[in-house]
């Protein structure tokens, strides 16, 4: 096993969190970084934000929990009224728009012009996300369109799968896609159909095969030409999804990591 690592790059834990340190505290104090979201108690990603502030001292703050004072931010860290100098922002548009009107309100402090540096920027959530599919042509991409410039609807449909946009953990994502789903939509602009990729059943568990879905981590610090890989991420399913709800009344499925050769 010592030949192997779940890091890439030829990094291991201390290089690994040193990267991820300079990436997301900077040159601040960790108590004028925080990581932002929208009722981070609640999410079932929180296991990621405790880890993150043990691992480099910035607290999980809630969007409703900020204090803005002209161009400025502060939050209440154990008492005390401390000014935010860098946001490691966890917010996804998405979820916030299904917030209350008072929450929603409070979102508007993404927007603003204020003197914080964002890691990474809100608006990264358009520009680095599905949207980027439909310009990528390669082998290993499934083709995408834009559902607004699809000017006729491929005759195997039943190989395609409907998305929105910017929507996050499998929300909204038609898998069995029918000619009414598509005319069901009333901002095709926000919508993609993407070729269906064909996941394996290759990996033995006690009762059915898994499949598996590996993503990269790419970290890229200010200044660098181009992201770097770091790590990984391995998500189990046997649902026709990857993602927690899709895999309720399942075993041998959930969130794991691949290990490399070194």
């Amino acid at each position: 096993m010592y030949n192997y690592s779940s890091y890439l790059s030829k990094y291991e834990k201390g290089s690994y969190l040193k990267l991820l340190k300079e990436i997301i505290v900077g040159d601040e104090k960790p108590e004028n970084v925080i990581l932002l979201e929208v009722f981070p108690h609640k999410q079932k990603t929180r296991i990621d934000f405790y880890c993150t502030q043990d691992y480099l001292g910035i607290k999980p703050v809630c969007l409703t929990e900020l204090i803005q004072e002209g161009r400025k931010l502060y939050y209440m860290n154990d008492g005390k009224k401390t000014e935010i100098k860098r946001i490691y922002n966890r917010v996804i548009f998405d979820d916030l728009q299904q917030q209350s009107a008072e929450v929603l309100a409070k979102g508007n402090i993404l927007f603003e012009d204020l003197d914080v540096e964002w890691v990474p920027h809100p608006n990264w959530f358009y520009r680095i996300s599905k949207y980027t599919l439909p310009f990528i042509h390669h082998p290993y991409v499934p083709t995408t369109y834009f559902l607004n410039e699809i000017k006729q609807k491929p005759a195997d449909l039943e190989n395609y799968v409907l998305k929105p946009l910017f929507s996050f953990a499998g929300q909204g994502v038609v898998i069995d896609v029918t000619p009414a789903d598509i005319e069901k939509v009333k901002d095709p602009e926000n919508w993609i159909l993407q070729r269906k990729v064909k996941y394996a059943d290759v990996i033995e568990t006690p009762d059915i095969p898994a499949k598996a879905e590996i993503r990269i981590f790419y970290f890229w610090k200010d200044g660098e030409a181009r992201p770097v890989a770091t790590n990984n991420l391995a998500r189990l399913s046997k649902g026709k999804m990857i993602g927690v709800r899709y895999n309720k009344d399942k075993e041998w499925v959930g969130g794991s990591f691949c290990l490399f050769e070194k």
